[in-house]
């Protein structure tokens, strides 16, 4: 849970799928594309010249057009030793169904199964694999900075609790769905008060503003907004447009 890679971070929010503005962003925050060899992965991966480490935010599948681009990408540059990630409600649920469980085909897992049911057993196994070794959430710079992919509340970060890792993934939510079926959630950053930096995704937003010390880097890049990440210790918000079209929600 506490990660002793020192900053200069590039935190990047949800992408889902969506490999092209992963590619632009990364050239528009300076990191450079390498080849490597890597099995069973493809050979994609980009590295900084000045150091700087990836960290993404979870949801890197579903929805979007090229998620074993993405999955690619980061599993290569955290093997490398250049990212670190935490998991995503739509990671988690991916593993569950790459490991055979019984999950509801919805919001956009068909994209994921798509595009990884071809695929043979070993790197199916090793997606989920990968997937299941993702952290709830993660602390760094000393304790300065917490990164998960919902946020989360002061008492819980470096719990490993099993409410700790649910609010990671999911937020929180008051029990009703919106017209579109999705959960209603709760703004926990209202009330944070806490001495470090928190930075998530999961509910797209419009803008990224800081509040109470908090931040939601996800800016909906999958259904036509932008691609974010925000360079700490900079604080500076780092965009690219969405390129390759929407999906639904």
């Amino acid at each position: 849970m506490i990660n002793p890679s020192p900053a200069p971070y590039d935190i990047i929010g949800d992408i889902h799928g969506c490999a092209a503005e992963l590619r632009l962003l990364l050239a528009k925050l300076g990191w450079r594309p390498v080849s490597v060899n890597s099995k069973p992965w493809g050979s994609e991966s980009w590295v900084h010249p000045a150091g700087r480490k990836a960290v993404f935010l979870g949801d890197l599948v579903d929805r979007g057009p090229a998620i074993l681009d993405v999955l690619t990408i980061v599993l290569n540059m955290t093997i490398q030793g250049h990212a670190l990630s935490v998991c995503g409600n739509h990671d988690d649920k991916l593993a569950r169904w790459l490991r055979g469980r019984k999950v509801k085909v919805t919001h956009g897992l068909d994209k994921s199964i798509a595009e990884l049911q071809p695929l043979p057993a070993t790197q199916r196994n090793a997606i989920a694999s990968f997937i299941e070794s993702l952290p709830s959430h993660l602390i760094l710079d000393g304790g300065n900075l917490v990164v998960a992919h919902a946020g989360l509340r002061e008492e819980f970060h470096g719990s490993q609790s099993t409410q700790a890792r649910s609010l990671c993934l999911y937020g929180e939510t008051n029990g009703q769905t919106d017209d579109q079926g999705l959960p209603i959630r709760l703004d926990w950053a209202a009330n944070y008060h806490g001495q470090a930096t928190v930075v998530y995704g999961h509910t797209p937003v419009k803008t990224s503003l800081w509040h109470n010390n908090t931040v939601n880097i996800d800016t909906g890049a999958v259904f036509g907004g932008a691609l974010t990440a925000l360079r700490y210790p900079e604080r500076e918000f780092v965009s690219v447009p969405n390129v390759e079209g929407t999906a639904t929600p």
